[in-house]
């Protein structure tokens, strides 16, 4: 079992959707279950974003392969393809924006009681909000009230400021997205100073040794997998992973066991 917690769904903006469609993508890589994040609503506009995904993982549910009207109009590797025709196996993201919590506000009231969105995810970059904004503050506040996970873009020390915000912060469960990238180091201090904040590797970069110093220093119970797909190709996190040589429980909790009861998500 294999459960990806940062993944994507739609067209990039620019010419690095190097791994193809998302299913098509996670049976060439055995992923069983994938949380998605609209492009759209990541990069420029979240409630159509979101919109356009809650749609494509309602005719997911229904069981529907490629129909004419598909968000993905049909095309081979939407998010019906695949195995069992995809049902079950995308979860979505309510991505919102800090800086337009209004916004944010109705589609998590809308789309989280569907039970198909499992989480929020926040890019501090494309919307100007970093860790040590009072917007991002205000709603990760949000999130918190909403009982549910929050995926954020981190790079470099700033995973140092989402633990801060996350120990600030009752009740909420954050992942650090990217652990940092090359501030890994710095991700390992934020983990240990806060059991609440997750780390999943995704990075276009693959140090040598990377994974296993994070691994051997952190609580496997706060390890995820990532992948970034469709931007990234899998390939990337799969083989940094297989670099670490993790064995038992430990590469257990990364691949799936710690996504699943950090979601709820069914593994049967």
């Amino acid at each position: 079992m294999i459960i990806d917690v940062h993944a994507h769904w739609g067209p990039w903006f620019f010419t690095m959707d190097v791994a193809g469609a998302t299913l098509a993508t996670m049976d060439r890589y055995g992923i069983d279950r994938a949380i998605v994040s609209s492009t759209e609503a990541v990069i420029y506009d979240a409630p159509a974003g979101n919109r356009a995904l809650a749609a494509a993982l309602n005719d997911q549910g229904n069981g529907g392969i490629g129909r004419e009207g598909d968000p993905d109009g049909g095309r081979e590797g939407g998010p019906d393809s695949g195995r069992e025709g995809g049902q079950g196996r995308l979860y979505g993201y309510v991505t919102i924006n800090p800086r337009r919590l209004q916004e944010a506000v109705r589609d998590l009231a809308e789309y989280l009681p569907t039970g198909r969105f499992v989480g929020v995810k926040i890019h501090t970059d494309y919307t100007g909000s970093p860790a040590t904004s009072p917007q991002l503050r205000d709603a990760l506040e949000l999130v918190a009230s909403a009982g549910c996970p929050a995926l954020v873009h981190t790079w470099g020390p700033s995973v140092l400021d989402l633990a801060q915000v996350c120990l600030d912060t009752p009740g909420l469960r954050v992942i650090a997205g990217h652990m940092g990238a090359d501030g890994f180091r710095y991700a390992i201090e934020a983990a240990r100073a806060c059991d609440r904040l997750y780390l999943e590797p995704c990075w276009s970069h693959a140090p040598a040794g990377r994974i296993a110093e994070v691994a051997a220093n952190v609580d496997a119970r706060q390890l995820l997998f990532g992948t970034d797909a469709t931007l990234i190709d899998p390939s990337s996190a799969f083989g940094s992973v297989a670099a670490a040589n993790l064995r038992g429980e430990t590469a257990e909790r990364i691949a799936w066991r710690n996504a699943a009861e950090l979601f709820g998500l069914e593994t049967d």
